[in-house]
C-alpha cells in the first residue's frame, strides 16, 4: 500500500472512524531541474529586491496583502500563525448530498480512505450506507494547516475523500460572455440527428491503458537512449525534509444510536462555507 499522508479519523456524528489518507493520483510530468551549463551546477531560486536587483536575506523578507496598486498590508508570522485553522485531525462531516449537486468546477484532487483495524466495520458501514442512499458526505478537514472543504464518495468498497475547491475559487459562466450565437444558437432536426449519430457511432469503453502522454514518453526514452550512451552528468542532490506525525485517535463506533438521539433533538444548523 501507499504511504499514508496524514494519519486521523472520520467525524460522524458521535462516532469516529479511524482512516489514513492516500493519495489516489500521482504526478507523472516530467521535472526538468535547473543547472549552471559551465559547471553543471544545480541553480535555485532567489529572493531578489525587483528595484534594486540585489538578495534579499530570509529575515528581512516581509509578507504583504496588496489592497490597492502600490499599496500592501503587512501581516507578520505571529499574525499568520493565529489564523491558521485547528488541527483536529478528523473529517468533520456536517451534511450529505447528492453527488450530482456538486458542479465539475468545483472537484481539485482524490485521495484513498484507508481504514484503521480500529475502526473497520463503521468504515465499511458509512460506505455502504452512502453507496445505498446515493448519497456523499460533506466534511471539513484541515490538512497541513490550510482548511479544506470537501467530499466522502464512494468508490467500490472503499472511500474516497475529494478535496472541493471553494465557491468563490471558482469563476462562474458569465466569464465566458456567451453570446447569443451560442446560447440562441438555432439547430436543426436533420443537424441534431447527425451528431446524436456520430456520437453513437465514436461510443467506446473507458481504456485507461490506452491513454497516454507522448510527451512524457518521447522525453523518458531519449533520457533512457542518453543514459545508456553514458550521457549523464553528476549533479549533488538536496535532501528531504520528513513527513511529519499526527496523532491517534480512539474509536467510539457505539455512539451511532446516541448520534442519531443528538440531532433529532436539535434544529438542523447552516455551516459557514469557509
Amino acid at each position: 500500500m501507499a504511504r499514508a499522508i496524514w494519519k486521523g479519523a472520520i467525524s460522524f456524528g458521535l462516532v469516529h472512524i479511524p482512516v489514513s489518507l492516500v493519495s489516489a493520483t500521482e504526478s507523472k510530468g516530467i521535472d526538468f531541474d535547473w543547472l549552471d551549463s559551465r559547471s553543471m551546477e544545480p541553480v535555485g531560486y532567489k529572493r531578489v529586491n525587483k528595484a534594486t536587483g540585489k538578495e534579499v536575506d530570509k529575515e528581512h523578507i516581509a509578507k504583504g496583502v496588496q489592497v490597492e496598486k502600490g499599496r500592501y498590508v503587512i501581516i507578520s508570522e505571529d499574525e499568520i500563525r493565529a489564523a491558521h485553522p485547528e488541527s483536529t485531525q478528523t473529517i468533520d462531516i456536517f451534511g450529505f448530498i447528492d453527488a450530482k449537486a456538486i458542479p465539475l468546477q468545483n472537484i481539485e484532487r482524490p485521495y484513498y480512505l484507508a481504514p484503521d483495524k480500529r475502526g473497520e466495520k463503521v468504515y465499511a458501514l458509512l460506505q455502504q450506507t452512502l453507496k445505498d442512499s446515493g448519497k456523499v458526505a460533506l466534511a471539513n478537514v484541515v490538512l497541513h494547516v490550510k482548511q479544506h472543504l470537501a467530499a466522502v464518495m464512494v468508490d467500490g468498497d472503499a472511500l474516497l475523500l475529494v478535496m472541493l475547491r471553494w465557491p468563490d475559487e471558482v469563476r462562474g459562466l458569465d466569464t465566458l460572455e456567451l453570446s447569443t450565437a451560442v446560447t440562441g444558437a438555432k439547430l436543426s432536426k436533420g443537424e441534431r440527428d447527425m451528431a446524436k449519430r456520430l456520437v453513437r457511432d465514436m461510443a467506446v469503453e473507458w481504456e485507461p491503458d490506452e491513454y497516454q502522454d507522448t510527451f512524457r514518453d518521447k522525453i523518458m526514452k531519449l533520457v533512457e537512449k542518453k543514459a545508456k550512451a553514458g550521457k549523464i552528468e553528476d549533479v549533488e542532490s538536496g535532501e528531504r525534509k520528513p513527513p511529519s506525525k499526527s496523532a491517534d485517535v480512539i474509536d467510539l463506533t457505539d455512539l451511532l444510536k446516541r448520534s442519531l438521539e443528538g440531532n433529532s433533538s436539535k434544529p438542523a444548523r447552516k455551516r459557514s462555507s469557509k
